[in-house]
């Protein structure tokens, strides 16, 4: 990542977003497609708005962040206890 911030056009829901981001743009697409896809698959199974899915979508994509966390914490905390392990 270079940190230089660059302007990326691109479509969430039929609409379309300009983004800053000095992430790649082949990753900030990746990122979005996810992003569309998951609030068309909650509004899709939820039969809601685009707005209404949309909050849905953001919840159920915190949650696995948030569950992804909570995972990444428990296993540093199991590595650091078998690190200390094979130091006896």
């Amino acid at each position: 990542m270079d940190g230089d911030k660059k302007k990326i056009a691109v479509n969430v829901a039929g609409k379309g977003y300009t983004l800053v981001s000095s992430d790649p743009p082949a990753y900030v697409q990746r990122v979005v497609a996810f992003a569309d896809r998951t609030l068309r698959e909650t509004a899709m199974a939820t039969r809601q708005s685009v707005q209404q899915a949309a909050v849905l979508a953001v919840i159920s994509l915190a949650d696995e962040v948030i569950k992804s966390q909570d995972e990444i914490s428990r296993l540093r905390r199991e590595l650091q206890q078998l690190r200390e392990q094979t130091k006896d």
